[in-house]
């Protein structure tokens, strides 16, 4: 089953040129939607300004949602890509968001924070990594002049305490995340990582920002400032 997020962009810039039509994103992680290998399913969730890959897909399955709607990609790796597909590198290098990257889909920036140290054999958890990838996004961020502007920031991990399971080490989210949410407060911030059998909502809130699973898909929806925020799993 596809999900969907409803929410309410607080710049009116990006829909300037759109005579009111939405920006729609799909986000996607941890496994292919088996519904959108069929052509009626795929013309029901377009058109898209975008695929945001959240980690754990092999590359084909990407290029395979980017072509099939015709949309840009951009994604960031999970703890099990590399390997495989992944030694070929198949994905068109600028769709990678690496730890700190800014990019822009439909005029939208959005930061990336991939499994930190991915290409390191084994899965281990390296927090401290993950810290460097915070403050390096927050740098970033103040060098472009968008510390504090509306943006999408994607994870393959979520941040601790939103999105997570606090019982299980290895799915337990990074502080260094929540504390880069905290901060930054994002209109949204999308993951993967953890399982929809795992958590009890797939959308959560933190603050003014919501974070989203996007484990299967999710059809991201973000409407102009003058509409009325409607969030929904």
């Amino acid at each position: 089953m596809i999900g969907r997020v409803d929410i309410v962009w607080p710049d009116h810039r990006p829909f300037e040129a759109r005579d009111g039509r939405p920006i729609r994103f799909l986000a996607t992680s941890d496994r292919a939607e088996p519904a959108l290998e069929h052509a009626v399913n795929r013309d029901g969730v377009a058109p898209l300004d975008g695929i945001i890959g959240c980690g754990d897909l092999e590359p084909d399955w990407l290029v395979f949602l980017g072509d099939a709607f015709n949309a840009p990609l951009v994604y960031v790796r999970g703890n099990h890509d590399r390997g495989g597909g992944w030694n070929h590198r198949p994905l068109r290098a600028p769709d990678w968001l690496d730890a700190g990257r800014i990019e822009s889909l439909a005029g939208i920036p959005i930061v990336g924070l991939e499994w930190p140290g991915v290409d390191n054999p084994g899965n281990r958890r390296r927090p401290w990594l993950a810290w460097r990838q915070a403050f390096g996004i927050a740098r970033r961020l103040i060098q472009a002049r968008l510390w504090g502007k509306p943006l999408i920031v994607i994870s393959h991990v979520p941040p601790a305490g939103v999105g997570d399971v606090p019982t299980d080490r290895y799915h337990l989210g990074f502080g260094a995340y929540r504390w880069l949410l905290d901060r930054l407060q994002p209109p949204i911030w999308l993951h993967g990582h953890t399982t929809e059998a795992s958590v009890s909502r797939m959308v959560e809130r933190s603050g003014v920002s919501v974070v989203a699973n996007a484990s299967g898909a999710m059809l991201i929806e973000i409407r102009p400032p003058a509409d009325r925020p409607v969030v929904s799993p």
